[in-house]
């Protein structure tokens, strides 16, 4: 198996396909990331706010790989953004040296500081790639006039439903590339059931989720699926031994609907900023 890769706008090599650990407590992200990189994974999204990195850590010695071997990606939250350690502490939750891509979570209270302490780290070594997550296009181009250093990766929700068009082609013009949460649409069933997916699932002999994901890399979307059963976790990295055809790729653009499923507001913004992750009491 194949694994296909991006290389960022700094030059470092970042794996298509992931996994994630949204909504995992300590034990299942644990388990989940162990089962992962066990099967071939190399690249790893966490959160302060997921309140699992030491777990995460600990499924990345547990695995027996160097650690140059895994890329590691992780997110501040909104309320350590103003904190000068905030680096530090979550390189020490995670139990590592360094952390290949660190993100800015929300564009919630202080984020020029937090982006300024991404900077530091990543001129210290600590990082070797820094992006945003939840951004769009007017906050992104508030960064770039003020930036340092360029975000490489934006992530944000994009599935067949909400393809993000303008803001890709906007990305691709600053030179940056997007990670898809939501990659299944949350797991609709509407979505992952349309009849294009079934046709194409026989066609290829993988199922309709594969083939979702299999659209993404094609469409130059970095995935992160998350799971806590080892069978899904397998079949959603098993996408590198076929392709969709430009044809194919094509009546799945046509299934735009600009529909999301995460809408964020100013008021859930303000209330990111007030919640205080328990990231000291984590397993």
């Amino acid at each position: 198996m194949n694994m296909e890769y991006v290389t960022l706008n700094n030059g470092v090599k970042m794996p298509m396909a992931g996994i994630g650990t949204f909504l995992l407590s300590p034990d299942e992200a644990e388990a989940s990331v162990l089962s992962a990189l066990q099967c071939g994974y190399r690249l790893i999204d966490t959160a302060n706010a997921y309140v699992n990195e030491k777990a995460v850590g600990r499924a990345m010695k547990r695995s027996g790989l160097k650690r140059e071997e895994i890329f590691l990606e992780t997110k501040l939250w909104p309320s350590f953004y103003e904190q000068d350690d905030a680096v530090d502490k979550t390189l020490a939750r995670l139990d590592t040296d360094y952390i290949d891509l660190l993100l800015i979570h929300q564009p919630a209270g202080n984020y020029i500081a937090g982006y300024r302490q991404m900077e530091k780290a990543y001129k210290e070594g600590k990082v070797r790639a820094i992006g945003l997550s939840n951004f769009n296009e007017a906050q992104i181009r508030e960064i770039l006039e003020i930036c340092e250093v360029k975000p490489s990766v934006l992530q944000t929700e994009v599935h067949p439903y909400s393809q993000e068009k303008a803001l890709k082609q906007f990305l691709a013009q600053e030179g940056m590339v997007i990670q898809a949460w939501y990659p299944l649409g949350h797991g609709d069933k509407a979505l992952i059931n349309e009849p294009l997916f079934t046709e194409l699932a026989q066609k290829y002999g993988k199922s309709n989720v594969q083939i979702i994901l299999r659209w993404h890399i094609q469409d130059g979307n970095i995935v992160i699926p998350g799971s806590k059963n080892a069978e899904h976790i397998r079949d959603n990295f098993d996408l590198f031994d076929f392709s969709l055809s430009d044809e194919e790729m094509a009546k799945i653009a046509a299934m735009d609907q600009k529909k999301r499923y995460y809408t964020s507001t100013p008021e859930m913004l303000d209330r990111y900023v007030q919640m205080v992750p328990p990231v000291d009491e984590q397993k």
